[in-house]
């Protein structure tokens, strides 16, 4: 049985905005939600449940910078939120700032995708057209191969994630690129 408290989008949203005013976090956010949404559903999985985790991830990142994750556990258990969706979130600073490893497929593609959207996003912006809509994975890929482009994109972190997926990053990087192209509006890349 879940806890008392299953938080709805529009509460992990208000959330969101009551900790973060920056536009880049905001958008940020925004995308991972899209692609944990998307992810979501091509498993089968529960939509809901991924997105709001996605939207929420980086909750202290802009307000607490040296207690990421552990501010965002600290945060949600005020607000009664349910464990597993604390553990999922906190579980993306594995190996960074956190202990918590990512278990469940959830956590894996969370940990997977948080810096992926960030490459994604660089390598839209470069483009003639600055949007997702007509990015595919092989440009991304070439981008990553340059280790100047988006230098704080740590690719090790990617990497790590496709493996514990037993995914290739040409798919990882597809589906980061579908998911991303649902809210392509929310977050400025059209």
């Amino acid at each position: 049985m879940e806890s008392v408290n299953r938080p709805s989008r529009q509460e992990a949203y208000d959330l969101l905005l009551e900790y973060n005013q920056s536009e880049s976090l905001i958008k940020h956010a925004l995308a991972v939600e899209g692609v944990m949404r998307y992810v979501a559903r091509k498993r089968g999985e529960d939509e809901e449940k991924w997105g709001i985790i996605g939207l929420i991830h980086d909750l202290d990142y802009e307000r607490f910078p040296e207690a990421h994750c552990k501010k965002t556990g600290e945060i949600l258990r005020e607000k009664n939120w349910p464990e597993e969706y604390i553990r999922a979130a906190v579980s993306h600073g594995y190996g960074i700032c956190v202990d918590i490893k990512p278990d469940t497929d959830l956590e894996k593609v969370l940990f997977a995708v948080d810096e992926l959207t960030g490459l994604v996003v660089t390598s839209a912006l470069v483009r003639p057209s600055k949007s997702v809509m007509d990015l595919e994975a092989k440009s991304v890929k070439k981008k990553w191969k340059d280790k100047r482009f988006a230098a704080g994109v740590n690719r090790e972190v990617i990497e790590t994630g496709a493996a514990m997926l037993g995914m290739d990053l040409t798919a990882l990087i597809t589906e980061t690129i579908m998911g991303m192209r649902e809210v392509a509006d929310a977050i400025g890349l059209r």
